[in-house]
C-alpha cells in the first residue's frame, strides 16, 4: 500500500529524505503526518526517522544546502529546513531507561525496534518518500477500526511517560470509536498508574487538555476520564455535567470547537495555575464564568462582550441548564455586538466633570441598553 498525499510528493520534502537516502541511509516518514493522510486529515508536521546519527544528519544536510537546527539532539531529533518547510528528523531509537516523565534513549538500527517505543499502535506506521507503507505493529488495522491501542503493556508505556494517561483520551476523543469505547486494557492500565499524573508539570498537563478540548466531541472521553479519577487529578473541582450539552448545542448552531468555552463548562479550582493558562486565556475564562450568572441578556452580552464572548455565554447558560438554544438569543447577540452607544462624554460636559459624569453616562447606557439599543441621543439627553 502507499501514501498518496501532496505533501509528500513536495520537492522540500522529497530533498529532505534524499538528502538521507542518496547517502546510503533510511528516511521513513512517521507518527501524525502518515495518520492523517491515511485518515484524510491535514498533516501540519512532517516527522521523519532515519537510522544516521544526529551529527551525520546535520552534514548531510548542509551538503545537501539545507539548514539543520540542532531542536532536540539530546534525544536524537535535528530540524532540517527545505525550502522553508521544517522536517523534524528523528535517528530510529529505543528507550532504555525511563522516570516517567523523561527517557534515556540509544540508537537503534531498524523501524521495528522504534516501534516498540513509541505510545499507540496508530502512531508506529511509517511511510518510505516514494509512499510505501510499512505497519510493523498492525496500526493501520487498528487505525481503521478507531480504535486507540497501546503498544506491547499498557502499563509499561504508562510508566515510561505517565502523560500517556492525558493522551490516550486525548487520541480517543479525536480518532477513538465513541460507541465502542475505550480499549478495556488501556482503561485498567490507567487505573493502576494514577498516581504517575502528580509527577508531570502543569504546562504538559494543560497543553494536553486543550488538545482534548478542541476535539471534535471531548465529552465521552472526559466522562470516562471522571469515572476513573483522572478527571479529579488534573482538574480539581471540575463537574463535566454540561459538556456534552454544551457539544450538542455547538452542532446545532455550526459553532466552531473551542477548548476555553469548553474548560467553562467543566470549571474547577486554580485553573490559571494549574494548567499554566496565559493572561489571554484566564481573562477569556474569567469572562465567560462571570458572564454565566450575571444578568444580561443576550443583546446585552453582545454589546458588552463583542459577538464571540457574547455567543459562548449563551451557549454555556444553555448547557448549564440543560435548555434548547433561542436562535433569537443568537441573533441578539449579532445586534448588541453591532450597537454603538450614541452618547459621548462631550455630551454632557461642562455640566458634569469627573466621577458624577462616569455616573451619568453609566445610568444612560443602562437606559439605552434596557430599551433595547432604540433611545436616540436626543432621547437620552431629553
Amino acid at each position: 500500500m502507499k501514501l498518496s498525499a501532496d505533501w509528500i510528493n513536495r520537492a522540500e520534502t522529497q530533498a529532505a529524505c534524499a538528502a538521507l537516502t542518496h547517502a546510503g541511509h533510511q528516511a521513513w516518514f512517521v507518527g501524525g503526518c502518515v495518520r492523517n493522510t491515511l485518515l484524510g486529515q491535514p498533516v501540519s508536521d512532517i516527522d521523519i526517522t532515519t537510522d544516521a546519527y544526529p551529527e551525520t544528519v546535520m552534514e548531510l544536510a548542509a551538503r545537501a544546502g539545507l539548514r539543520a537546527v540542532p531542536t532536540g539532539i539530546d534525544h536524537g531529533t535535528i530540524t532540517v529546513i527545505s525550502g522553508h518547510v521544517p522536517h523534524e528528523v528523528t535517528t530510529l531509537r529505543r528507550d532504555v531507561e525511563t522516570d516517567g516523565r523523561h527517557a534515556i534513549v540509544a540508537y537503534a538500527e531498524t523501524v521495528e525496534e522504534d516501534a516498540h517505543r513509541r505510545d499507540f499502535t496508530m502512531n508506529a506506521l511509517y511511510a518510505a518518500p516514494d509512499g510505501t507503507l510499512r505497519d510493523p505493529l498492525g496500526g493501520l488495522a487498528d487505525l481503521r477500526a478507531q480504535r486507540v491501542r497501546f503498544i506491547d503493556d499498557p502499563e509499561q508505556r504508562i510508566r515510561e511517560d505517565y502523560l500517556r494517561i492525558l493522551r490516550f483520551f486525548r487520541f480517543h476523543a479525536w480518532y477513538g470509536d465513541a460507541d465502542r469505547g475505550p480499549d478495556a486494557d488501556a482503561l485498567a492500565a490507567i487505573a493502576a498508574t494514577l498516581d504517575g499524573l502528580g509527577a508531570l508539570s502543569r504546562e504538559r498537563i494543560g497543553g494536553e487538555l486543550r488538545k482534548l478540548l478542541s476535539a471534535p466531541d471531548p465529552a465521552p472521553a472526559v466522562a470516562t476520564m471522571r469515572n476513573l479519577g483522572v478527571l479529579a487529578r488534573v482538574l480539581p473541582g471540575a463537574n463535566d455535567t454540561a459538556l456534552a450539552p454544551l457539544v450538542h448545542l455547538e452542532r446545532e448552531s455550526a459553532t466552531p470547537a473551542n477548548a476555553m468555552r469548553r474548560l467553562a463548562a467543566l470549571g474547577g479550582e486554580g485553573l490559571q495555575d494549574g494548567l499554566r493558562l496565559s493572561n489571554a486565556e484566564t481573562r477569556t475564562l474569567a469572562v465567560l464564568r462571570q458572564g454565566i450568572g450575571d444578568s444580561d441578556g443576550a443583546a446585552a452580552l453582545g454589546y458588552r462582550h463583542g459577538a464571540a464572548q457574547a455567543r459562548d455565554i449563551v451557549l454555556l447558560r444553555a448547557a448549564i441548564l440543560q435548555t434548547p438554544l433561542d436562535p433569537a438569543d443568537l441573533a441578539a447577540v449579532e445586534a448588541g455586538a453591532a450597537a454603538e452607544f450614541p452618547v459621548k462624554a462631550a455630551d454632557l460636559m461642562p455640566a458634569l466633570q469627573g466621577p458624577a459624569l462616569g455616573r451619568r453616562l453609566k445610568e444612560l447606557e443602562r437606559r439605552w441598553i434596557a430599551s433595547g439599543f432604540r433611545l436616540t441621543r436626543e432621547e437620552l439627553l431629553g
